[in-house]
């Protein structure tokens, strides 16, 4: 056991090193300067194919840690400071989305995370999609690429919390 705690100790945080920041602390939105360097996010899929949660649960997992930088993921959108939202949004999905904006008390902050978020994507025409996140609640920041890979995930998000 001693032993096991020796190399703990000797091996220290095992994680990459912090990426750069997406925005610099004076570009941020007047709404995440409020929250102190602590953002309490609740995702929500309006209709994605899944890449993006992979990497979403790659941001915040051991590797990348976006914990550290004061994101966290919460479960009920009444906790939540920020919406981390991935996928076009669906016609069914639509109402929930609003719903679910309006569940976060203010200030609030939309993250548009991946191409189909910010505007469908391949998705784009398809019968099924009301439109991208932006056609439906206001978003604040956007986080390109299909799927946005982990380091463009915790960069937005050291972006928001300013560290």
């Amino acid at each position: 056991m001693v032993s096991l705690w020796q190399k703990i100790i000797k091996t220290g945080r095992v994680a990459e090193p912090p990426p750069p920041r997406n925005k610099d602390s004076g570009d941020r939105p007047p709404a995440a300067a409020e929250l102190g360097g602590s953002v309490q996010i609740r995702h929500v899929d309006a209709g994605s194919c899944n890449g993006c949660e992979l990497e979403i649960a790659s941001a915040f997992g051991p590797v990348y840690d976006g914990e550290r930088y004061g994101a966290r993921l919460v479960a009920s959108p009444r906790h939540a400071d920020a919406l981390m939202v991935t996928g076009p949004v669906t016609r069914n999905m639509e109402t929930a989305l609003r719903r679910t904006y309006e569940a976060v008390p203010r200030p609030r902050l939309v993250i548009a995370l991946g191409d189909c978020a910010r505007n469908c994507g391949v998705f784009a025409g398809a019968y099924g999609v009301t439109g991208a996140v932006g056609d439906v609640v206001p978003v604040d920041v956007e986080v390109p690429g299909c799927p946005p890979p982990p380091e463009a995930i915790v960069s937005a998000l050291r972006g928001l919390t300013g560290r």
